[in-house]
């Protein structure tokens, strides 16, 4: 080599404090469970049990409008035949029964709405005994945690408030602990002023309380076009995040309130509508791999029969199209949101659950066996091109499909023994690089 030694390193100096930084900030997708849902409700309807009433409440609508596998795949416009149908169904039945609710959001913002101060304060105290019964019957979801008022000037004081109040309380009552997974949502973020605010005030009730340092985490919601393009023509969500001084964990898109924004009519603020696909493009580009997990909107289409009590057949057909029809256009939502890459969503209420997961296992289980072929091979020649079909795979179509078992394992769609037969191991899979599987495989 022609360069001198000593000039090499003086070379590669820089560069390598910006490959570090770089990497900092670019760690990549976390390792760690991510839900595939988020249940909204109104904070002054909570309650310990909750996860286990509306998660009962989910499995008698299913059977009441799907009693069977085959009533269930023709709601969905389920292809690949009866066996197909069957298997998403079973599993979610079994969900349903199993882990029906995986995150609650208690809402004091829209579903909510604004109250007396004297009222928001006694639901704060009181949700705030709701989740410490929770925690100690162990009846809680997974994930947990509370929405609180914006930021904004108008609503600053509420917010803070809200939240101070309830966490204090939960404290007290708990001896000093939060629950696993606990989040605190800052809705309608437009400046990075709000974020770096509610950090200052998390390190304030954190020394106050005593509690560990950094335990207190946040999520915010891209629910303005500011939240897209500031007023210089830049996307602001990565300084967002950097405001949240490493507390902020997850991105969620509010449908509503962004198509509002954009001035689109009632009748066509649909999440799959073009606005919220530009939203959601930005969005992902923003903040990819950078360890924020992203989350999809709502669907406000309730399948929700409009006849009760002692119906006749007709109201009772009626019913069950009114339902069949509301769930296929969630089904369809949720399916455009996994088609995006958006593996989070909301829902609003446990008729929603059933759609919910029957879209996700549908998604990740109609591409299985296809899915394990090609990376079985792949990984067998070692990093050499492979053609299966007519598909010719390269090492970034290796990590496209690593990623694919990484959701599908992630979202339950699949079980371990399910993606051992890609003859990987467990380890590989969750190590989440397809480079460094190649590059060990080689090496041995």
């Amino acid at each position: 080599m022609t360069i001198p030694s000593i000039k090499k390193e003086q070379l590669f100096q820089s560069l390598s404090q910006a490959n570090t930084t770089f990497n900092e900030i670019y760690p990549g997708d976390r390792s760690d469970r991510q839900p595939v849902h988020t249940l909204y409700g109104g904070a002054n309807l909570f309650k310990s049990d909750a996860p286990i009433l509306l998660g009962n409440r989910a499995l008698e609508i299913l059977e009441a409008y799907a009693p069977n596998h085959e009533v269930f795949g023709k709601a969905f416009g389920l292809t690949g035949g009866n066996d197909f149908s069957k298997r998403i169904y079973d599993k979610v039945v079994a969900k349903l029964k199993s882990e029906a609710i995986e995150d609650f959001r208690i809402d004091f913002e829209d579903g909510y709405g604004n109250r007396s101060n004297e009222e928001e304060d006694a639901t704060a105290v009181t949700t705030a005994h709701e989740v410490a019964k929770g925690m100690k019957e162990k009846t809680l979801s997974p994930f947990i945690g509370i929405r609180i008022k914006p930021f904004t000037e108008e609503m600053k004081e509420r917010g803070l408030r809200t939240l101070d109040i309830f966490i204090s309380t939960l404290v007290k009552e708990t001896g000093g602990k939060l629950p696993d997974n606990f989040v605190v949502m800052l809705p309608k973020v437009t400046i990075p002023e709000q974020p770096e605010t509610l950090a200052n005030f998390f390190t304030i009730l954190e020394d106050e309380l005593g509690i560990a340092k950094g335990v207190l985490k946040m999520e915010m919601m891209v629910e303005t076009t500011q939240a897209i393009m500031d007023i210089n023509g830049i996307n602001p969500l990565y300084r967002f995040i950097k405001a949240a001084q490493g507390r902020c964990i997850a991105m969620h898109f509010g449908t509503y309130d962004y198509t509002a924004s954009c001035s689109i009519t009632a009748k066509y603020q649909e999440m799959d509508h073009p606005v919220c696909d530009f939203a959601h493009h930005v969005t992902k580009v923003a903040l990819a791999h950078t360890g924020i997990w992203l989350s999809d909107g709502a669907t406000n289409t309730m399948p929700i029969g409009p006849h009760r009590g002692d119906l006749t057949p007709e109201q009772e057909e009626e019913n069950r199209q009114v339902v069949h029809r509301a769930w296929k256009k969630g089904y369809d939502h949720i399916r455009h949101s996994l088609w995006n890459g958006y593996y989070q969503g909301w829902d609003l209420n446990p008729a929603q659950f059933p759609m919910r997961y029957a879209a996700v296992y549908a998604f990740f289980l109609e591409s299985y066996d296809d899915a394990v072929d090609r990376l079985k091979t792949f990984v067998e020649k070692a990093a050499r091109a492979t053609l299966i079909g007519d598909v010719f795979d390269d090492a970034a179509t290796g990590q496209g499909l690593l990623n694919y078992f990484l959701r599908a394992l992630n979202s339950g769609a699949i079980t371990e023994e399910e993606v051992l037969a890609t003859g990987l191991t467990l380890e590989e899979i969750r190590g989440r690089s397809f480079k460094k599987i190649l590059e060990n495989r080689i090496a041995k």
